[in-house]
């Protein structure tokens, strides 16, 4: 073996190793743009100090600006998830169901719950309250084929040819050779899943430059009257790389909207990954915020009996949950609290003590960023929202007690849940700590030294002294009342100078909770003897 063979195989091999180093960087580079991009689309940019978003299901945005004003923005909600705002099919047929809302027929901003000017205006009110706006954006498909042929705007669309003028679509946007997903599919073919028609619904190829361009001047235009981000419906049907591809054309927050400059819209991507599909909520972390649906599926057994409370000392990814940072959490949504999309023995409204001890836990706990749904009532899971013999949508009445009238439900007006909000913002960064249970399903923890709950979801009464991690003074439960001037309407609990309190929530109390925080003291008022105090000294008391 020569000397020159060695010279050169040694510069081969320093060449092969420089290359390779500059690979492993380029690698490294780019991961660390996609890990810095995924984590400005999860951050929801909500106004100091909350927390906490709902979902108001099919309000009109006349009424949701209102509400943002009178109620949310007062009471600490960080934001609202809204119905998709763009054109939609009108199904006569069925008696406008909830549904029609996602059978887009073009991306011009006029629904039943409003036209443009409408929008623009509850976005700008509820931004300076304080109260965020994601769209619940459509992205995937089109419609289906159906008789009717006219949208909420008065477009129309050639089903047949694929042909929706109004965006305008045609036959070379979609995906081709058309096929429409079977129940199998899930389980082995994710190419099917993501190419094939959802229910029939016209499959938009993301990966065409005219479908993005439509989609980006959509989401953009959005972006420019003041929304905060995006639900990505269906994004489980769509390819993460074009997913990306989108995510990367989307324009910063609108600075005149009050967010700070080069901030990214957030980003949650609904993703019903319950394990063993083909398809994994993982492909999508790395791109923004996913739905966690096992969140509410797990806490609803637990609260149901199915599973005892104790277990949730360790809650988070240790029961095969995201990563926090990751998570969109919630209990109930509008498809599973009606048997879709991950459906199953889901709590809901309808079953109200379980569900307010469900949600008060999700609120308790850090895990996650929640979401809580405001629900219309309903039998039929097809029906629609409350609405005329015109098929226009009626507006909650809002009731003597602050709760809803009209058929609408409204839980994020119960005091059980809007308190909770207000406790979350309290407990704000906070970890949990001084966990305890009594070996089955009665639990309470702290949050740092700001706030504490306890839950009884036993059929015996929990009557204990426990450690609430809160200053010496006397609070207001916020579950059975709320605080007036210097007493409580509800339960009271007095906390000694080394923070233990006794603990009562009996078996059959209206609500398995009952929490306390700071800002909820109750300041006791003393009885001043005057008597030998100068006049001057007596007047300054009284002006204070």
């Amino acid at each position: 073996m020569s000397v020159e063979y060695y010279r050169t195989t040694g510069n081969q091999f320093y060449s092969n190793r420089r290359h390779t180093n500059l690979s492993r960087m380029m690698r490294f580079i780019l991961l660390l743009a996609a890990t810095g991009l995924a984590v400005g689309y999860k951050n929801p940019h909500y106004a100091s100090g909350r927390t906490t978003m709902v979902h108001l299901f099919e309000w009109k945005w006349d009424d949701i600006a209102a509400e943002c004003e009178r109620f949310l923005g007062p009471r600490g909600f960080g934001g609202i998830q809204i119905s998709p705002p763009n054109e939609n099919l009108v199904i006569w047929s069925r008696n406008r169901p909830w549904w029609e809302r996602y059978q887009p027929i073009s991306y011009r901003l006029v629904t039943r719950s409003g036209n443009e000017q409408q929008f623009a205006n509850m976005v700008r009110r509820c931004n300076n309250v304080g109260v965020r706006i994601y769209v619940d954006a459509i992205i995937n498909h089109m419609t289906g084929t159906w008789n009717e042929n006219v949208g909420t705007g008065g477009s129309t669309a050639d089903f047949g040819n694929w042909h929706y003028p109004s965006v305008p679509y045609g036959r070379n946007d979609f995906n081709w050779p058309q096929c429409v997903i079977s129940g199998n599919d899930y389980n082995c073919c994710p190419d099917r899943v993501r190419n094939c028609e959802l229910s029939g619904l016209k499959d938009l190829n993301q990966g065409s430059a005219h479908v993005r361009n439509m989609i980006v001047n959509y989401m953009n235009h959005l972006i420019g009257l003041g929304v905060a981000g995006f639900r990505i419906d269906a994004a489980k049907h769509m390819w993460p790389g074009d997913l990306r591809a989108i995510y990367d054309r989307l324009h910063n927050l609108n600075t005149n909207h009050g967010f700070p400059s080069g901030a990214r819209p957030y980003i949650y991507q609904e993703v019903i990954d319950l394990g063993g599909e083909a398809i994994s909520r993982n492909e999508y972390t790395s791109l923004a915020a996913v739905t966690e649906f096992r969140f509410g599926l797990e806490l609803s057994r637990a609260f149901q009996g199915g599973n005892q409370l104790r277990w949730l000392s360790n809650w988070g990814p240790n029961w095969g949950l995201l990563a926090s940072d990751d998570a969109l959490t919630f209990i109930d949504n509008h498809d599973n609290q009606r048997g879709h999309g991950a459906g199953g023995n889901i709590l809901t409204y309808k079953s109200s003590k379980r569900y307010k001890g469900a949600i008060a836990f999700m609120l308790a706990h850090p895990y996650g960023k929640p979401q809580l749904m405001s629900s219309f009532d309903f039998w039929d899971t097809e029906a629609g929202p409350p609405m005329d013999r015109n098929g226009n949508i009626i507006s909650p009445s809002i009731n003597s007690d602050g709760t809803c009238g009209n058929g609408w439900i409204c839980e994020h007006r119960w005091r059980q849940i809007y308190q909770m909000v207000a406790f979350r913002n309290v407990a704000g960064n906070t970890g949990v700590n001084n966990w305890w249970d009594n070996g089955s399903n009665q639990i309470a923890f702290c949050r740092g030294q700001q706030a504490f709950i306890a839950f009884n979801n036993d059929n015996w009464d929990l009557n204990q002294n426990l450690n609430t991690c809160l200053p010496a003074g006397t609070y207001c439960d916020v579950i059975s009342g709320v605080k007036e001037g210097n007493r409580c309407t509800g339960k009271t609990v007095t906390v000694g100078n080394n923070g233990v309190a006794n603990i009562s929530i009996r078996a059959n109390d209206y609500d398995m909770i009952l929490a306390i925080h700071r800002g909820n003291e109750v300041v006791k008022i003393m009885k001043i003897d005057f008597t030998g105090i100068g006049v001057e000294a007596k007047k300054k008391w009284n002006q204070m």
